[in-house]
């Protein structure tokens, strides 16, 4: 979904043109663009188009008033809304939109172990026959922000691969490994695969 080619003012600056590409990497991530859209372009109508995709899903709807106001696209400005938005993107689980997205990058097997649920279990929430429980949408959002980082530097059979493979930095354990029982993403071993992650986006031979 993602081919950007070329940023337009003010996303042609390296500080926004990442922030902005943080955010769309997140929100494909988590399933809240929509299926077979493709995004070539940075620009003030794509990220307009973005925040509308977003707002269904409840994240950001406060946001886009900010941008009415053509001042609010200078550097500084700009700078810290979207910082507001990639907060509320890390904080916001969306499991109705976060289910397909993860079933299509892991299956349902791998998928439901690194969940720690059942793979009938993963179908019924994904079908919204059962409520997602508030600790399972914690740890599948935290499966797409992983993925959201990851993206652009590995292809989803990369990312399952990642996922299984030993590492060094864990102590020769791979992430799946750290990621069992009813893990939390805020205890030790989850924040250590997700700070992994972002260090292999910017360094893929550590």
């Amino acid at each position: 979904m993602l081919q950007i080619r070329s940023a337009e003012k003010p996303f042609d600056s390296p500080g926004l043109h990442q922030q902005a590409l943080e955010i769309m990497k997140r929100a494909d991530a988590m399933g809240l663009l929509p299926q077979g859209e493709v995004i070539e372009t940075l620009n003030t109508q794509t990220l307009r188009q973005v925040l509308t995709w977003l707002a269904k899903a409840g994240i950001g709807r406060g946001f886009y008033r900010d941008l009415e106001d053509p001042s609010a696209w200078d550097a500084p400005r700009l700078e810290t809304f979207l910082a507001r938005l990639n907060e509320a993107l890390e904080e916001s689980p969306a499991p109705k939109f976060e289910w397909p997205r993860r079933i299509e990058v892991f299956g349902f097997d791998q998928l439901a172990r690194l969940l720690n649920v059942s793979a009938s279990s993963v179908r019924r929430y994904k079908d919204q026959d059962r409520p997602t429980p508030d600790d399972v949408a914690a740890r599948l959002h935290f499966l797409a922000l992983v993925v959201g980082d990851l993206a652009g530097a590995y292809n989803d059979v990369g990312i399952r691969r990642w996922f299984e493979r030993p590492r060094t930095a864990l102590n020769n354990r791979s992430p799946a490994q750290l990621l069992t029982g009813e893990w939390n993403p805020n205890e030790s071993g989850p924040s250590k695969v997700r700070d992994l992650a972002r260090i292999l986006v910017t360094a893929p031979a550590t």
